[in-house]
């Protein structure tokens, strides 16, 4: 018995071990199996969470950055040691737009896959037009041809238009700065200061409204440019009369605020400053802005083609989707249902137009122009998709014109009342807004017809107040995109319908109320 007991024993001993060595094995892989489910969940949950907070990541560090910058600049300025070199530029929010170093948000969402994707949709979609207009063309013809005569009608005499803008240029570059030098050389030394800047005022005044309001007028109409052509002369009128303004607002307080010592000359924003002012993508003049340490020539020649990309979709939107609809071959009778069908059949190449209107301009433009600049703050938009209020809309959608009917519209207004009528000073940034809009287009297309200011001055009104930024459901997002839908709907509905009836129904007169009655109103082609 006990020469048996010691090998009994031990294989007992050795039995446990076993069982206890699978029951270890067992458990590691269970908790192996474990691990591999929990990093698929973290996997996935990352993605998830990147999807979700990258249109509000630079959102945030913007707030963040600038509210870290307002208690160094408030103790500065109360220790009195801000130097004559940083006199005019405050980083409190108060004072005006702080400029930091950031991207473009589709240029932050492109490094996501997902969204990078959608993006080759719309290429795939662009391929579709192409492929499309040749097998037409082959049909119809027995050739294959793409022809861009519209095109080619569109951005007709640039020679004139080139002309035209250089004229606006050198204006804009020698006369605002010039006369705003000459005006504070002469201001602290000058017995009748306010005098002196009233007279300053009207002369400049006076020429804006000739070089800047009358010229352009006149070229667009005397030389009879074509549309595309039309709206570049007009727009960059209405570019240089803002910037200019922004130049002359941001200069003229910090002069005369600041008059020289005995002894020393009046300090005044450089010459090279204002020149990058005029074509930095930005409204808001400052002497110096975040500035990039190289340029990108990659993204300068991916950014040019897409700009070129877009021009030729927005070509094949209106000749394969809008012509057809609004050419009325046949001369059928334009009735109500035919309009009704017209409106709703123009909404997907009028939503289609609007995407790229704002990927072509507010963001392949303006960052070409900032990346040759090597312009820092790319925040030229904002998550506007997103919005669940048409308030935060008009806000986020452009934020750079936004920027300048903010500071010398709204908070000016505000200043003049002493904080007093928010609602006014909102109603008068709407007007006039809308007012510039319809003039573009009417300048643009050459006839009048305030189909914009309708949608933008009634109509806009009354959804920033009722879808304000209180609404927060997922259902004013898609309110909101249904209305951009119709209204996107009507305005290429009623552009088309009346520059057809122009074309088939000419004015025989000259009088005010036969040019500003729309001739589709009678017209009957």
């Amino acid at each position: 018995m006990a020469t048996t007991e010691p090998p009994n024993g031990l294989g007992h001993r050795n039995h446990i071990k076993a069982v206890q060595s699978n029951d270890a094995d067992s458990q590691t892989d269970a908790q192996g199996e474990e691990l591999r489910e929990l990093q698929s969940h973290i996997q996935k949950v990352k993605v998830k969470v990147l999807e979700d907070i990258q249109g509000q990541l630079s959102v945030l560090l913007d707030k963040a950055l600038t509210e870290s910058l307002q208690p160094l600049t408030q103790r500065t300025a109360a220790n009195g040691k801000i130097n004559n070199s940083h006199t005019s530029r405050s980083h409190r929010m108060e004072d005006g737009k702080v400029f930091l170093q950031r991207v473009s948000l589709l240029d932050e969402l492109f490094e996501i896959s997902h969204i990078r994707t959608i993006y080759h949709m719309f290429i795939a979609v662009l391929l579709v037009f192409c492929i499309s207009t040749l097998a037409v063309d082959y049909i119809d013809q027995g050739r294959l041809v793409l022809e861009f005569d519209l095109l080619f009608y569109a951005f007709g005499k640039l020679g004139t238009v080139t002309w035209a803008w250089g004229w606006m240029f050198v204006y804009t570059l020698v006369v605002p700065y010039n006369a705003v030098t000459l005006w504070g050389t002469v201001y602290h030394a000058s017995g009748s200061k306010l005098g002196l800047s009233i007279g300053f005022g009207l002369v400049l005044a006076a020429m804006q409204a000739c070089v800047l309001g009358l010229f352009p007028m006149y070229v667009v109409v005397h030389y009879q440019l074509p549309p595309a052509s039309r709206f570049i002369v007009t727009l960059e009128q209405i570019r240089f009369l803002m910037k200019s303004y922004s130049f002359i607002r941001e200069t003229v307080p910090v002069i005369t605020r600041s008059k020289p010592r005995e002894g020393e000359t009046q300090r005044f924003p450089t010459f090279s400053s204002y020149l990058y002012f005029l074509f930095c993508p930005t409204l808001i003049y400052r002497e110096s802005y975040p500035r990039n340490s190289h340029i990108r020539w990659n993204y300068v020649r991916s950014t040019a083609a897409m700009i070129l990309g877009c021009l030729f979709y927005g070509y094949f939107i209106l000749v394969r989707l809008c012509v057809p609809v609004f050419r009325n071959e046949g001369n059928k009778p334009f009735s109500k249902r035919t309009l009704v069908l017209a409106l709703f059949n123009s909404s997907l190449p009028g939503i289609m137009l609007l995407l790229l209107g704002f990927f072509a301009f507010l963001h392949c433009w303006l960052n070409l122009f900032g990346e040759l600049l090597c312009f820092g703050d790319r925040m030229f938009y904002k998550d506007w998709w997103n919005s669940t209020s048409f308030a935060n809309y008009y806000r986020t959608w452009n934020v750079v014109v936004h920027d300048w009917l903010y500071y010398y519209g709204y908070r000016d207004f505000l200043w003049l009342s002493n904080g007093k009528f928010r609602t006014s000073a909102m109603l008068s940034v709407f007007i006039v807004s809308a007012a510039v809009h319809e003039y573009a287009f009417t300048m643009g297309f050459g006839f009048f017809y305030p189909v914009m200011f309708c949608l933008f001055a009634v109509f806009g009104v009354i959804l920033n107040f009722t879808l304000n930024d209180k609404r927060q459901s997922p259902l004013c997002n898609i309110l909101m995109w249904t209305g951009l839908f119709i209204g996107q709907g009507v305005q290429v509905c009623l552009y088309c319908q009346e520059w057809y009836a122009q074309i088939h129904c000419p004015r025989t007169g000259k009088s005010f109320w036969e040019l500003v009655t729309p001739r589709s109103w009678s017209c009957n082609y």
